[in-house]
């Protein structure tokens, strides 16, 4: 019976390299896998085909396999190679990621791996982790919009931040290392920092047996690269997540619909630069470089710098694996 186990999982590696499916998606699915077999062997082939999609969550999943000693020397080689082949994935975490994989690597990858670490700019921040999975550290409430935040002063801000924590830390739970929404009404959790121009990684899904399933992200402070549950076609909802929903000059619908089923995972990669956006969802390019309005006074561009938000509203929703790369 075990063989029989252990070649069906083999049969569904090989389809997952030889599907269609995005790198992105593979990751995800390999993910599952690996959190659904105590098998050591099946836990080496999926790491060996996540490293070969190479996306920076691979990266970070592979690392946090190396806190797991039974798991620690695959996970380091993963590690590896995912830095090997994606050089541009050079920061101050990935670094010390690798660093931890040195002490687990075969001699030669080491020496390798070491001479990666010494020709790398270690001026480059790369990609900072926002949610560690733990709790809600770096995290705050919302008070209000930008426009009104900025005609506040000072104690006002301060006594309505207080109010809006204290919400927030109601609305918004940690659960199985993930950041999860609980509340009934609408309670955006906010970045304790404002960004400018960045780059964004954020997994995400919907709880398929929630009441209107949406919820969406914030980019300095305004609405909104939506997130749908794509069967609420009531709402228009068909068209597919990943579109600036509050649009009304510029293109507010993704190309094309790239969501997985309701309760999956699903993963944005949002590059923000000046007053234009582009999204990726499940690694394809679904918003090309469109302009995102100011909802809050569409008189007014897009505010040069603010807070990320995660929005939900109607149902639980879920995000991880929170990454942001300012540039």
């Amino acid at each position: 019976m075990a063989g029989i186990m252990m070649s069906a999982f083999f049969v569904l590696c090989t389809n997952l390299s030889a599907q269609t499916l995005t790198p992105e998606n593979q990751v995800i699915a390999l993910r599952h896998i690996i959190e659904q077999t105590e098998d050591l062997q099946q836990k080496e082939a999926a790491l060996t085909l996540m490293a070969q999609a190479g996306t920076y969550q691979a990266l970070t999943y592979a690392a946090s396999m190396m806190e797991t000693k039974k798991t620690a020397k695959m996970a380091a080689k993963a590690v590896w190679e995912i830095l090997e082949a994606h050089p541009e994935y050079n920061g101050i975490e990935s670094r010390e990621m690798l660093k931890k994989a040195t002490k687990q690597l075969k001699s030669k990858q080491k020496k390798l791996a070491k001479a990666w670490l010494q020709s790398a700019d270690q001026n480059e921040e790369g990609f900072v982790c926002l949610f560690n999975g733990k709790n809600l550290d770096g995290w705050k409430g919302l008070v209000e919009n930008p426009i009104a935040r900025s005609k506040m002063s000072t104690k006002e801000l301060k006594e309505k931040q207080k109010k809006a924590d204290d919400l927030m830390k109601r609305d918004w739970i940690v659960e199985n290392g993930e950041l999860v929404y609980i509340g009934n009404g609408w309670d955006n959790i906010c970045t304790q920092n404002n960004y400018a121009d960045f780059e964004l990684l954020v997994d995400w899904r919907l709880d398929p047996n929630g009441k209107e399933p949406d919820a969406g992200v914030y980019l300095r402070g305004a609405p909104q690269v939506q997130i749908w549950d794509i069967r609420r076609t009531n709402v228009g909802a068909q068209v597919g997540s990943g579109g600036l929903y509050n649009n009304q000059k510029y293109r507010s619908t993704p190309t094309s619909v790239e969501d997985n089923k309701l309760g999956e995972w699903n993963t944005f990669r949002i590059v923000m630069r000046g007053d234009k956006v582009s999204v990726w969802l499940n690694g394809v390019n679904v918003v090309d470089n469109i302009v995102l309005e100011n909802y809050w006074d569409r008189k007014l561009p897009i505010f040069p710098s603010d807070q990320i938000e995660m929005q939900a509203h109607g149902c639980r929703c879920y995000f991880r694996n929170i990454y942001v790369k300012e540039l």
